[in-house]
């Protein structure tokens, strides 16, 4: 087997390229690139394209894909824009074209009977809970980008977001899928069925692909019952090993009924000050602090439950102060909190983000190491980690301290996350949680990645996309994939 660069070279969606696919298609599957659309969200990477294809039916995807692999056109799907490793943007190279489904919004069908709705990829994540609550039933899907991401990309990410304690990550919640193959041929996988074991579950292969495999075009997802009741607190805590412990207690005492376990530090909450001062916690005066909520089933009362095992962390020193919500407008409000972080860091400027996960019992362990290393790599930076404990996943983003910019540690950033990711690895985490690997960590996932598993992904790829056009330089490195056709 050869190295890629034995492959054709990709060429560039050039003016005539486009004039082709117009000429099929007509001219409205087209439109110019905006800068929106080369922008990935936290100013780390531009990238280019030659134009942005706009497909109105998986028939015009496939369409799409064959014009491509014929003139050997790079293809990047943009969904919502929202991801955070640079899968979405393509800095280098030939330009490719641009694949957004936004015109692919619509919910094919909603299932009540059999708790599944099925949606086409560029529905929003809003869209398809809304959908969801109409008919009585839940998508427990839940991010801070709701009302923007789209579901094909939650999907080719697999997404994690605030309810994987309960209801597990994206690839949890989907059933089927249809998706366009970079040969053009459609592959329809929209059953509902719980059990199918005919071969090779390709559905899985394509979820958390970011592109590269495929283009998701629909899905099949599971729906759930309505929560009877749900109970919300937002507690203090005094460090990672009490929380960890109140984990524990509440995960003992109350079992499934537990649908969210969020960190928080006190830097978030100074951050939110800083940028979003209407935004109040119910409590601000500790280091730590969790955001937990249950949700009931017919025969529970999630309020009662919560305040019983609450007044046994009180008692036990877990908890040191704290505040149940009283309405869902409370509720809302508490969950503002947490969900508004994100934005807040994006305004102060982090000088490097990750989005890591760990065996949960470790969590305090590296919280503390990881700390103390940055001191003494970096004094005086200002460290915000929250996340969500109870599955593991933390985000562990460094800041410059006051009055100096995130451009003054340039030249310390890839160590700086060298570092955090060394000890990530040594606790026997992942370094992407729920993000993706995109561009930014293709070498990440080179030096902690299995070499097994890396010689699988790379025959996986070269099988399914030879010619290499499916997002080019996102997970794997365009010289890093085998052709196996090739002496």
């Amino acid at each position: 087997m050869q190295r890629a660069e034995h492959l054709p070279a990709l060429r560039p969606a050039d003016g005539a390229f486009l004039d082709r696919l117009a000429a099929g298609l007509g001219s409205a599957i087209l439109r110019p690139v905006g800068p929106g659309d080369l922008e990935e969200p936290r100013g780390r990477m531009t990238g280019q394209a030659g134009g942005v294809a706009l497909p109105r039916s998986t028939a015009d995807v496939a369409a799409i894909m064959r014009a491509c692999a014929a003139a050997r056109v790079g293809i990047v799907p943009l969904g919502g824009g929202t991801g955070l490793v640079g899968g979405q943007v393509k800095p280098d190279g030939p330009a490719p074209l641009l694949l957004s489904l936004e015109r692919m919004a619509a919910i094919r069908a909603v299932l009540p009977d059999e708790d599944a709705l099925i949606a086409e990829a560029g529905a929003t994540l809003a869209a398809v809970q809304a959908a969801a609550e109409a008919a009585g039933r839940l998508f427990p899907l839940s991010l801070a980008s709701e009302g923007s991401c789209r579901i094909g990309g939650n999907l080719a990410t697999n997404a994690g977001g605030t309810q994987v304690l309960r209801y597990g990550n994206a690839r949890d919640l989907c059933l089927g899928l249809e998706a366009v193959l970079a040969d053009g041929s459609v592959l329809s996988g929209l059953k509902t069925l719980r059990k199918d074991n005919t071969g090779y579950d390709l559905r899985h292969l394509l979820i958390g692909s970011e592109g590269t495999l495929g283009i998701i075009t629909a899905a099949s997802l599971r729906l759930f019952a309505w929560p009877h009741g749900r109970a919300t607190a937002w507690l203090e805590t005094p460090d990672p090993d009490a929380a960890l412990a109140l984990f524990r207690q509440m995960r003992d005492g109350l079992g499934e009924e537990i649908t969210g376990f969020e960190l928080m530090h006190r830097s978030g909450l100074e951050f939110l000050a800083q940028h979003f001062p209407q935004i109040e916690p119910p409590c601000r005066t500790g280091d730590w602090f969790v955001l937990i909520e249950l949700s009931g089933n017919r025969h529970a009362e999630p309020d009662l439950a919560l305040e019983r095992e609450l007044t046994l962390s009180m008692e036990a020193g877990l908890v040191t102060d704290g505040a149940i919500a009283q309405s869902q407008a409370q509720r809302a409000a508490f969950w503002a909190v947490r969900e508004s972080i994100p934005e807040a860091n994006r305004r102060r400027g982090a000088i490097a983000s990750h989005d890591i996960s760990l065996p949960i019992g470790r969590i305090p362990a590296f919280i503390a190491a990881a700390g103390a290393a940055l001191a003494r790599a970096a004094p005086g930076l200002v460290i915000n980690c929250f996340g969500h404990l109870g599955d593991g996943n933390l985000h562990y983003n460094l800041f410059p301290p006051d009055g100096l910019s995130r451009d003054a540690f340039d030249s310390q950033r890839a160590t700086l996350t060298d570092t955090v990711h060394a000890l990530v690895d040594a606790e026997g985490g992942s370094v992407s949680a729920e993000h993706g690997i995109g561009r930014f960590k293709r070498e990440d996932l080179i030096r902690f990645g299995d070499p097994a598993k890396l010689a699988a992904m790379r025959a996986i790829k070269s099988a399914l996309d030879p010619l290499g056009i499916l997002n080019p330089g996102a997970v794997l490195a365009p010289e890093a994939v085998l052709d196996p056709a090739m002496p």
